[in-house]
């Protein structure tokens, strides 16, 4: 029987994270491209907006697909209903205030900073 209501809940939960978003990165951030390009990216539970500096936007469904926690590096795995997949890093530990939206391969897209743009080398500089 423990087996069985174990098995139920971490289905259930598997669900729940596959359908909406993590609060750790809803909300609104500023995003940097690594040429210094500077948008805001506004992730709600099942879809996000870029908005360039000339007030384009585009929006986007998606679903989470991942969670990953390793080294204390929390790694959130999204996919968009056209197939391609993203990831959305914090990696530093315990700080999900700065992040970064990686494409399908690791390679960095945006940096993200919830209060102020911030670049690459910022994000990994030594404290």
């Amino acid at each position: 029987m423990k087996k069985l209501t174990f098995l139920v809940f971490t289905l259930v939960a598997l669900f729940l994270v596959n359908c909406s978003g993590s609060d750790s990165y809803r909300g609104n951030w500023k995003a940097m491209k690594p040429d210094g390009t500077k948008l805001e990216i506004n992730f709600e539970a099942k879809k996000f907006t870029i908005k360039n500096s000339e007030g384009l936007s585009n929006t986007y469904d998606y679903s989470q697909n991942s969670v990953s926690i390793n080294n204390a590096v929390t790694t959130y795995g999204i996919q968009l209903d056209d197939g391609r997949t993203y990831q959305i890093k914090f990696p530093k530990s315990n700080d999900d205030t700065m992040g970064l939206l990686l494409d399908e391969n690791g390679n960095p897209l945006y940096t993200l900073g919830r209060n102020s743009y911030i670049t690459y080398e910022s994000l990994y500089k030594l404290e």
